[in-house]
């Protein structure tokens, strides 16, 4: 189970490697979707605290 996981691991790595070489405007929009989303997430869990105390 373990040889799998690192497997796995391996072609995640190569594709997003691959992603990035062949892509990289492509691969730079996804980053930033990715960390908008994290933002977002973050602002909703920070309104939900400032709700649950008010």
């Amino acid at each position: 189970m373990a040889q799998a996981k690192k497997i796995a691991l391996y072609l995640v790595i190569v594709f997003v490697l691959y992603t990035i070489i062949t892509s990289p405007g492509r691969a730079a929009d996804l980053v930033q979707i990715g960390f908008e989303g994290i933002s977002s997430a973050a602002q909703g869990v920070g309104e939900f605290m400032t709700q649950l105390v008010s």
